[in-house]
């Protein structure tokens, strides 16, 4: 029965993998279309499309945003609504569930937040773009777990899972510092009204009721009210992946609303709105003759140094230190030069990064310039974390051959 519940599980996060790592590979491709686009004599119309505003509703019930505002505050909220199950799923079934076993992603996800946020105010300090502090914080799952898939094919299972866990904790971290100083104004009727509706949910949850409906009718009442709160509207799609009735166990977990709205759901997410997000985002012009300019300015250097060193510093140090002291073990088969190979993968920062860079930024030039330094520190990351694992690869067959 356990050896059952292990492979059901094992498949469960094979099936995740294989997700997120070709999710990864298909937002670099609309990543590329939206830059060739912005540089080509297509830039007017895709910037008209983007800022074409819609209205959902009649008169005083309704919603106008731009297009790319309903992609970033409504669409987006799919995504963060699958990585609120994805964080309560983990927690209490999967990965995170066990204290000793997590200690050293949570510690090295910590340390990969915190070194970056540093390096960045150091280097923007005393400058208006001081406020961009929260963008190389973050690591793109889809990105990184993409390229591990591609060159870390023979890596043990120990490494992708710290890797997967250490970007579920990364973003908790990421959406918690979105809600907390990336928040606007607060208008505190919308936000009690929106307390109101968290709490009717919880109390849903809590009586076990299981009607679908309810929690899709709460979640859209929420994101409304959130909107109009002034805090950022995607919260609301955590918190309600965070709500969801999932079971007591792993039987009742699989019949649960959580685990068949993440199945449906996961998909739609990694294979039709990232990629939205993407083509919507990443579209910036590069004149070659300002490019060096750009990349020398502070939010450039902080965004680059902060994501491809301090990714580094934070995820390797923080875990060889824990692993020194015998404070946590390293997975089955991870040696230090894994280790090494998943620091360098944190830095890929894209999805995430370019959300806060949005919402750090109003000025056009210096958000260009954020995402520029994000694409350009990305690349970094994947390119060196990809020659990471090819050498353990190689030096891992050689030495197979020499006994």
């Amino acid at each position: 029965m356990k050896n059952t519940k292990y492979h059901k599980k094992l498949n469960l996060f094979s099936k995740f993998f294989k997700n997120e790592a070709s999710s990864g590979l298909l937002l670099l491709l609309c990543a590329i279309i939206a830059m060739i686009i912005a540089n080509s004599s297509f830039a007017t119309k895709y910037n008209d499309i983007l800022h074409t505003y819609l209205t959902i509703g009649y008169k005083k019930f309704s919603l106008s945003m731009s297009v790319l505002h309903w992609i970033n505050d409504g669409l987006m909220v799919i995504f963060f609504l699958v990585v609120g199950m994805e964080i309560k799923r983990e927690i209490l079934f999967g990965e995170l569930k066990s204290f000793k076993k997590t200690i050293l992603p949570i510690s090295a996800a910590i340390g990969g937040m915190i070194v970056p946020a540093i390096i960045y105010a150091l280097v923007n300090y005393k400058e208006p773009t001081i406020t961009g502090w929260g963008i190389p914080m973050a690591t793109d799952i889809a990105f990184a777990l993409g390229i591990l898939a591609l060159v870390g094919k023979k890596a043990p299972k120990g490494i992708v899972v710290f890797l997967t866990a250490l970007a579920i904790v990364d973003d908790l971290g990421a959406i918690i510092v979105i809600a907390i100083f990336y928040t606007s104004q607060i208008s505190w009727t919308a936000f009690i009204i929106a307390l109101i509706i968290l709490a009717t949910l919880i109390l849903a949850n809590k009586l076990n009721v299981n009607f679908v409906p309810i929690y899709i009718i709460g979640g859209i009442l929420l994101w409304i009210c959130l909107l109009k709160s002034g805090i950022h509207a995607t919260i609301a799609g955590v918190l309600l992946g965070m709500v969801l009735p999932s079971g007591k166990n792993d039987a009742e977990f699989e019949t649960s609303i959580l685990y068949k709205l993440e199945e449906t759901l996961t998909p739609w997410s990694s294979f039709v709105i990232m990629p939205i997000f993407a083509l919507a985002n990443s579209g910036i012009t590069v004149d070659i003759n300002i490019l060096s300019t750009i990349i020398l300015t502070p939010v450039s250097l902080g965004v680059i140094f902060g994501l491809f060193i301090g990714k580094q510093i934070g995820i390797f140090g923080v875990s060889y230190i824990l692993v020194k002291l015998k404070i946590a073990k390293l997975p089955h088969e991870v040696t230090k030069r894994h280790l090494y190979g998943a620091s360098v993968l944190g830095g890929i920062g894209f999805t995430m990064s370019i959300f806060v860079a949005s919402l750090s930024f109003s000025d056009e030039a210096m958000l260009s310039a954020a995402k520029i330094s994000i694409i350009i520190a990305s690349i970094l990351s994947a390119i060196l974390g990809a020659l990471v694992f090819s050498l353990i690869k190689l030096q891992s067959e050689k030495t197979k051959e020499s006994i």
